[in-house]
């Protein structure tokens, strides 16, 4: 890192902090803090949803996936998050934006209380706030260990930069300011990622690189399944990505909560359906290649950053340094918002009675000081990752196996198919996942290994999620649960009409003093 690196990226972060401090000028009530008062365009929507979806982690564990497996990686993470968003454009992404419209939701798990009971929503609120402390303490880490590679700064300097820059923009300037540096991060990252691109297909000898190198790689490395990333595993987080991109992870919720109408929830998820099928091709492009300009690396999880500082002059190191950075601070401040607005509008409520009563202005501020308390929080889960098996094992392991027990009585319950499921499916869904993923994770993991090694991440991943929703469908199905306000809320979400009987068109929200 030279002087004009850390200039660019000293630029960076007052930019960031810039665009927070404009945010808090459009910001007036705890809705326009949470879900930008509805008024989101579909086309920064689906950008930030995009941005949000992905973070540093993708510079260090996934370009370690990219050195050790190969072109897999593309198979199940982006074209498996591509075709999760094309089924969601149709099922999921419109009803997030007429729940808002319907009963005046900021928070993805507010309706959870009519759908279910509050019970329910007390325990996914509760269990899923704690996942995503962990999840963001997993992107506070990758990004930490970038700047370590290309800076020598301390891990522990490292964590305290980038979240303490999120957090001053994240808790003044809410989603907009979430959004709006989505938009500015994508821009960057843009660049940067076609600069490393480009110094890399020069160095590999030009465009013909795009498919001559593939000879050149380990055996298998073409391949769309390789090692552990079995065809099992892939399909299983086909499903787990359609689960968490559609909103069983808050924060890309509220990005379609915040478009105008289902139909521009619809747009957005499109978009970011496009993105995630073109961009990667081009991101990941050199971390394929690493293994051909950096052979034998021990610590492939610095594939990345050694390309960049190899390859490319003073000042775009620093660009590109930038556009790691960009993807963690889009993800952990989208999450932070929409954590905070879990905690003020679904938990705060239940345990203190006197926030149901709260005025306006002291909600917005609990939403602030909440944002506050969780990014400092996983800041602090960061400083002890490797308890937890490293950025790889918070984010494929933990948060991909727990993910779908959460959200699948969240989102399956917006879903006309599964009205008679209720909260007993729901709460022993939930309950099941939990057990399946402390037991193959912890008391059978021998057996697991000594039937096959790369059964291993296939089965703890798989395991918590096929078995909440086998649970969530059958008892559905053996015990149908009927509810005339349940089954009016579903019937509510068809269409961008008027709402239906037994809803009203607006819910008082919780400033309703």
């Amino acid at each position: 890192m030279g002087t004009f690196d850390w200039v660019v990226l000293w630029a960076y972060f007052l930019l960031m902090i810039g665009i927070g401090v404009w945010a808090r000028s459009q910001i007036k009530t705890a809705a326009d803090f949470f879900t930008a008062g509805g008024r989101m365009p579909w086309w920064l929507s689906g950008v930030s949803h995009h941005m949000s979806g992905y973070s540093a982690a993708v510079f260090v564990g996934y370009a370690a996936i990219a050195y050790t497996a190969g072109f897999t990686l593309y198979v199940w993470w982006a074209i498996g998050i591509a075709f999760a968003m094309v089924v969601g454009s149709v099922l999921f992404a419109p009803r997030w934006s007429r729940l808002r419209q319907r009963l005046a939701i900021i928070s993805p798990l507010e309706y959870l209380s009519t759908r279910y009971n509050i019970p329910t929503q007390q325990v996914l609120a509760w269990s899923g706030g704690a996942l995503k402390v962990f999840d963001v303490g997993a992107k506070w880490t990758a990004t930490a260990l970038l700047l370590k590679v290309f800076a020598d700064v301390p891990l522990v300097w490292g964590v305290l930069l980038t979240g303490g820059v999120t957090l001053i923009y994240s808790t003044i300037g809410g989603l907009w300011a979430d959004a709006l540096t989505d938009f500015s991060q994508f821009v960057i990252q843009l660049l940067a990622g076609i600069v490393l691109f480009v110094a890399v297909l020069a160095k590999l000898g030009g465009v013909s690189a795009l498919w001559t190198i593939w000879d050149q790689l380990p055996p298998g490395h073409s391949q769309p399944f390789n090692g552990q990333y079995t065809i099992v595993f892939v399909l299983v987080y086909l499903l787990i990505n359609t689960l968490s991109y559609n909103g069983g992870t808050w924060n890309l919720a509220q990005r379609f909560i915040a478009a105008p109408t289902g139909g521009d929830a619809r747009k957005a998820a499109l978009l970011s359906a496009a993105l995630y099928l073109v961009w990667p091709l081009i991101l990941f492009f050199p971390m394929w290649a690493a293994p051909i300009l950096l052979p034998n690396l021990d610590q492939p999880q610095q594939s990345y950053a050694l390309l960049t500082q190899s390859l490319l002059p003073t000042g775009l190191i620093g660009l590109v340094l930038a556009g790691m950075f960009a993807h963690t601070m889009a993800m952990t401040s989208s999450d932070a918002n929409a954590v905070s607005s879990v905690v003020t509008r679904d938990i705060l409520p239940v345990v203190w009675k006197g926030a149901r009563q709260m005025s306006g202005r002291t909600e917005l501020f609990i939403g602030r000081l909440s944002t506050c308390l969780f990014i400092a929080l996983s800041m602090g889960i960061a400083l002890t990752a490797d308890s937890f098996g490293g950025v790889l094992g918070l984010i494929i392991l933990w948060f991909g196996a727990l993910v779908g027990p959460i959200a699948i009585p969240m989102l399956l319950g917006m879903l006309p198919a599964f009205r008679r499921c209720g909260p007993t499916a729901a709460l022993a869904s939930w309950a099941t996942g939990l057990v399946v993923f402390v037991l193959v994770k912890y008391v059978f993991v021998g057996e697991i290994k000594a039937l096959n090694p790369d059964w291993v991440t296939s089965i703890t991943v798989a395991g918590p999620v096929l078995c909440s929703l086998a649970v969530f469908i059958v008892i559905g199905l053996v015990a149908p649960w009927r509810n005339a306000e349940a089954d009016a809320l579903i019937d509510a979400l068809e269409s961008d009409e008027t709402a239906v009987a037994g809803i009203p068109a607006q819910r008082p929200s919780a400033s309703r003093a």
